[in-house]
């Protein structure tokens, strides 16, 4: 299984292209029966080289990629994808990319899939997810020890956050499900005004066509599946999607072809068990009133 700390990860650009390649390359290679170094002789490039393609390492030149599916007997439509994709993978127009220095290097991994990726599904049992927080609840959620930002800095890191969420609101935003565990609607974050406006976002952004929010009630009982919170990012077709688990020790990116059907099972699981969207809608509404207003 494919589990490394995120740490390792130093690309701020087209991270998840280069990841959907290098997982197409492999599985293409295996499919073939070649080894690396057998791959490499026929197509003319070193074993080095064909690794550090399937690890999503360094750059990539196309006409190599293109020999490469040559060997690999990959059908001309997605040969001709393939070496699209390896044209398109130094590009680092991504609005972060001028900010890496300063970002975490989880943060620059999830930023470089998320801004790729055509689907979004999520669970989570802490708080609001970062993609639906409004500033005022991001600014009351508070830092562990080891994890807190000197004070001239929170507010810098509170407007990319912000500026996180711009990927709903393109003319072609991915589809993000959400499934909440029902003590992230019921735990209180900064104050009832704080909360009750956050909540209240939580059902304008719910009402979006490409936006689904569902709650897992208390009644359902408890499941191991909930117990950790997880990101599925998907890619174009299922065999490239990747999970993305933070916890307190490092964060995780699992891509290995069990890990995605347990998770994709996961999470078919959680929301048949949820509310569906719009009882979980009169639910967040109802927490929502018990929080007075006109306090912060």
């Amino acid at each position: 299984m494919t589990d490394r700390p995120a740490e390792i990860a130093d690309e701020a650009g087209p991270t998840a292209r280069r990841r959907q390649l290098g997982i197409r390359l492999l599985a293409l290679r295996e499919a073939a029966g070649l080894t690396a170094e057998e791959a490499g002789d026929a197509a003319g490039v070193s074993k080095a080289t064909v690794s550090r393609y399937e690890r999503a390492k360094g750059n990539v030149r196309w006409n190599q990629v293109d020999q490469l599916c040559r060997v690999y007997g990959a059908p001309d439509e997605e040969r001709a994808a393939m070496v699209e994709l390896a044209k398109n993978s130094k590009v680092t127009d991504g609005w972060w990319v001028p900010l890496a220095g300063k970002l975490p290097s989880p943060m620059r991994l999830l930023l470089a899939m998320e801004n790729e990726t055509p689907r979004i599904s999520q669970y989570t049992v802490g708080v609001i997810p970062g993609l639906l927080q409004t500033l005022d609840y991001a600014r009351a959620i508070r830092e562990t020890p080891d994890s807190a930002l000197p004070p001239q800095d929170v507010d810098e890191y509170l407007a990319m956050r912000m500026r996180r969420q711009q990927i709903l609101d393109r003319p072609a935003p991915p589809t993000y499900h959400l499934v909440l565990d029902e003590s992230v609607i019921r735990r209180r974050v900064g104050g009832p005004g704080v909360m009750a406006a956050q909540l209240d976002h939580l059902l304008k952004r719910g009402r979006e066509p490409h936006i689904s929010i569902q709650v897992l009630p208390f009644a359902a009982g408890a499941y191991s599946a909930a117990l950790n919170s997880f990101i599925v990012y998907g890619g174009p077709d299922p065999s490239l999607d990747v999970i993305f688990i933070e916890t307190v020790a490092g964060s995780l990116i699992l891509e290995e072809p069990e890990a995605r059907e347990r998770y994709a099972g996961a999470i078919a699981f959680l929301r048949r068990e949820a509310l569906d969207p719009d009882a979980s809608a009169d639910l967040i509404a109802e927490v929502s009133t018990s929080h007075p207003r006109d306090e912060k």
